[in-house]
């Protein structure tokens, strides 16, 4: 473990002179509270915070779920497992990749499956054996996952029989081992066995006697490649048990704040609907775990089928992107379903609209607690948070950072900007990944004296971040800028739009106008020039989208809910191109 240093005392501050939220972090990131932070001193990442105690590696972090004995861990409809079940699950794989297959730490276990309960076994064998996990994105197809298996040199796949057909070749030309889950029909390739042909696990066996460090490699994850090839993120292990402390922090802070003793009542049951290759899942994952919860899997989304597993396994925590959650609402309310169970709706992976929580709170009140917050695979999870009362009277900030994340709102020369200006968002602290697999180009422009620059335009109010469009992507209008997320917001918050899309277009003059792509509601009647006067009402006329473009199909996005605006240019481009004039259109696009 690196050398640290204690943080140094501040003077107390009056208690008049905190916000309720500020006493509670106080409290609660003081010396010798549960989330005391020092600084590192040395190492790769000298100058972070960490907390000051609880696990240092990720085999530390899930071996305390083993207490948790034959509480429910993992729901699906296929089987279900105990904590119990689950850890010697895990530590019988371990086993067999270390001793059976020879794998030592260091070497790279691909994860490649949908949401089966046994994508944790998985996952959590490679820590157990001090393996360094790659969750791959399942929805890849052979060419995609052929790309990142050559980039990180897996020494095991650990796949589904759906997955299996896309990394056989690459498998068997690379002589890697391959563990095929759920393909009980069917050949396997040279060099694969069935898990369902493995010993039973034995429930009294320890997991293998394997060593390795803090600092060491824990997980390759993958960007999204939203803009280009995806890179591999490379977190260690104290990188990501930070992130698994990270959402502890904030439940213990969002209890607090309602009045309510940390750790009381039943385990949460969570509706696990994010991909668990996504880190978003992470933070859930984590959570969920830290607290003996439960998680509700489902094999695909299904907003009729959400309502029914809510109701069946007394569902308290919701977890999924911003769609999702929106159409949850609103088959609840078709159904005329109270959702009585839901204690708290998290939404992450992709920018919440502001109407979703007053959506949240005109039928429910504040029985159920909203949430979002900020997370990138860069930060492994979500490392900030907006929630309960505040996320109400602030729906357009994605709230305040965990203790050990430092927040810098950079200037062109990557000087600190003062509050309420618009500049970069610069993260660091302990679940930052320590850089690209092989990518030290992408390293270095990623990152500046410890500092991960998000590529998000942001700014600071009272210790609340409010991300307002990406670097790239915000529309630069004749000189002046318009803020994609600024246009969204508004379009969503006609009663006709169900999505909505804004990224610029050429213009001879400009530089760039301004376009909206938007999706309405079944039913729905309001015309583009009726959405554009819509914006014009809230913003400057410069920020009115010159097109809109309505379409009937849903709008793209990747499997974490982000939308694909690369995918959207060509189109509305020609689209632009061929009508020449401003105004609405209701073809396709």
């Amino acid at each position: 473990m690196p050398h640290t240093d204690p943080i140094p005392a501040d003077p107390a501050p009056d208690a008049g002179d905190l916000s309720a939220a500020g006493r509670i972090e106080a409290a609660l990131t003081g010396p010798g509270a549960p989330f005391a932070v020092v600084r590192l001193q040395d190492g790769p990442q000298a100058g972070a915070l960490v907390y000051a105690d609880g696990p240092r590696t990720l085999r530390e972090f899930v071996e305390t779920t083993w207490a948790f004995g034959d509480q429910p861990f993992l729901i699906a409809a296929e089987r279900s497992y105990s904590y119990a079940e689950f850890f010697a699950a895990a530590s019988a794989l371990a086993c067999r990749l270390t001793e059976v297959y020879g794998l030592r730490p260091g070497d790279r276990a691909v994860v490649a499956m949908r949401n089966h309960p046994e994508w944790q076994i998985a996952f959590w064998a490679a820590q157990l054996a001090g393996l360094v996990a790659v969750p791959l994105n399942a929805w890849w197809t052979e060419d995609e996952f052929t790309y990142a298996l050559d980039d990180c040199g897996p020494r095991v796949l650990l796949v589904d029989g759906e997955r299996l057909p896309r990394v056989s070749a690459w498998a068997e030309k690379a002589d890697a081992r391959v563990v095929v889950f759920h393909h009980r029909d069917g050949e396997v390739p040279p060099g694969a066995e069935r898990y369902e042909d493995l010993p039973a696990p034995d429930p009294l066996a320890a997991p293998p006697e394997v060593q390795f460090r803090p600092e060491d490699d824990a997980t390759i994850i993958y960007t999204s490649g939203t803009t280009g090839q995806p890179k591999g993120a490379v977190a260690t292990h104290l990188a990501q048990v930070g992130a698994a402390l990270n959402p502890r922090y904030h439940a213990t802070a969002s209890a607090l704040r309602r009045g309510i003793i940390p750790g009381q009542g039943p385990a949460p049951v969570t509706l696990m609907t994010f991909p668990f290759f996504h880190v978003a899942a992470f933070t859930s994952f984590y959570a969920a775990m830290a607290a003996g919860g439960a998680l509700v899997l489902m094999r695909k989304w299904d907003d009729e089928e959400a309502l029914r597993l809510i109701r069946e396994h007394g569902v308290t925590h919701y977890a999924g992107v911003p769609a999702t959650a929106l159409q949850l609402l609103a088959a609840a309310e078709r159904a005329g379903d109270e959702l009585a169970s839901l204690e708290m709706l998290n939404t992450g992976g992709a920018a919440a609209p502001p109407d979703l929580v007053a959506q949240l709170t005109a039928r429910y009140g504040e029985r159920i607690e909203p949430r979002n917050g900020y997370g990138l695979t860069e930060t492994c999870g979500g490392v900030l948070a907006n929630f309960g009362a505040d996320y109400r009277l602030h729906p357009g900030s994605v709230g305040r950072p965990t203790p050990t994340t430092e927040v810098r709102i950079a200037g062109p020369a990557g000087e600190a900007l003062p509050e309420g200006e618009v500049g970069e968002l610069w993260l660091r602290g302990q679940s930052l990944v320590r850089g690209y697999w092989h990518n030290e180009a992408a390293t270095a422009e990623a990152f500046t004296d410890g500092w991960f620059r998000t590529g998000d335009l942001a700014l600071v109010r009272d210790g609340r971040v409010e991300v307002v469009d990406r670097l790239k992507d915000m529309v630069i209008r004749g000189g002046e800028n318009v803020y994609c997320v600024e246009v969204e917001a508004v379009l969503h918050d006609h009663p006709d739009v169900e999505d909505a899309a804004v990224l610029g277009v050429a213009h001879p003059v400009l530089g760039e106008e301004v376009a909206a792509v938007v999706r309405l509601r079944p039913g729905a009647t309001v015309t583009a020039d009726e959405l554009r006067v819509h914006v014009g009402r809230t913003l400057a006329a410069f920020k009115v989208p010159a097109h809109v473009l309505v379409r009937e199909e849903p709008l793209p996005r990747n499997p974490t809910g982000k939308i694909l605006k690369r995918e959207l240019r060509g189109p509305v481009d020609d689209e632009v191109r061929g009508r020449g004039t401003k105004g609405g259109s209701r073809g396709g696009v």
